[in-house]
């Protein structure tokens, strides 16, 4: 058996981290701390009493949406949960003389809204706030589009009610508002749409006080 001395061993200089090794390491966590703070932006609404996810609207729940616009519809229109953008700007090119609203907590969700608005030529027409729902007022809105979770109909419902003019029209996507009567549904599995008008709703109370 060979037996090896301390002499035959040859050391091996330790060579320090490349400054090609460096830059690629800094790279890449600048990258993941950019992600992280996008991430979390979609993460943060899910540690809220009411999860709003965001679930991009169908072209189909567009359209059923855009069926209960006519296309003289004057006044003021909000999306809560507004998303990308989708339906306040396809809302905004279908009626021409509608301003069209969006309130939405991600913000980056709200800087590629206003972009959209932009790209497709109503940016003029189309506003986008970064704010909580729950917060923000509601009174000036004649039309308002709803995404929401089953969970949190209930009080926004009462929201709406407190809040929207009289002769205000909901539009619910995806779940019913639980008390108040829909004028008209256009039934079509997960695209279904709900359409309520709060003049008649007030009429239909009043009659049955």
């Amino acid at each position: 058996m060979e037996v090896l001395n301390e002499s035959d061993h040859k050391t091996v200089p330790k060579k320090g981290m490349s400054t090609g090794g460096k830059v690629l390491i800094g790279v890449t966590g600048g990258v993941g701390l950019g992600l992280s703070i996008v991430c979390a932006s979609f993460v943060a609404p899910a540690f809220r009493k009411f999860c709003l996810p965001y679930v991009p609207a169908t072209t189909e729940q567009i359209q059923n949406v855009l069926n209960f616009l006519p296309k003289n519809a004057t006044g003021k229109l909000l999306d809560i949960g507004s998303g990308d953008g989708r339906i306040v700007v396809a809302a905004a090119q279908h009626v021409k003389a509608l301003k069209t609203d969006g309130v939405e907590l991600n913000p980056w969700l709200v800087y590629y809204s206003r972009l959209a608005a932009i790209r497709y030529g109503v940016g003029k027409q189309s506003r986008f706030f970064r704010r909580d729902l729950w917060k923000f007022n509601i009174k000036e809105y004649n039309y308002v589009v709803i995404f929401g979770v089953e969970q949190m109909m209930q009080d926004l419902e009462h929201k709406l009610i407190a809040e929207c003019p009289h002769n205000a029209k909901i539009i619910a996507c995806r779940f019913p508002l639980p008390q108040l009567e829909p004028q008209r549904i256009i039934e079509d599995g997960v695209n279904t749409v709900w359409f309520y008008d709060l003049s008649k709703q007030s009429r239909l109370e009043n009659n049955n006080s």
